[in-house]
């Protein structure tokens, strides 16, 4: 009587590592399903991934940037030439 109740215990321990088993590998599958229909449904409303969009602002940050330094070196060049202007006005006067 022991070793056929051991034996039972054995088999029900069996069967619920098979359930488990089988009830691990249909949750994977159902993640992986749920990504997939999150993933389609992101494509269908042409949403951008964080990824995607970190890199536009970095891109943007730069630009920004860029024409900043470029309104600076603008500017400059602009006093410069007004300098240069009113450096050559008085040698440009007619003798009177």
């Amino acid at each position: 009587m022991r070793k056929d109740g051991r034996q039972r215990l054995d088999d029900l321990a069996g069967m619920a590592g098979g359930a488990f088993s089988v009830f691990a590998g249909l949750r994977a599958e159902m993640e992986a399903m749920a990504r997939a229909q999150a993933e389609a449904i992101v494509r269908k409303l042409e949403l951008a991934r964080a990824e995607d969009l970190d890199a536009a602002m970095e891109v943007a940050r730069r630009a920004r940037a860029h024409a900043e330094a470029l309104e600076l070196r603008v500017a400059a060049l602009e006093a410069e030439i007004a300098s240069m202007r009113s450096a050559a006005a008085p040698d440009s006067a007619p003798p009177q």
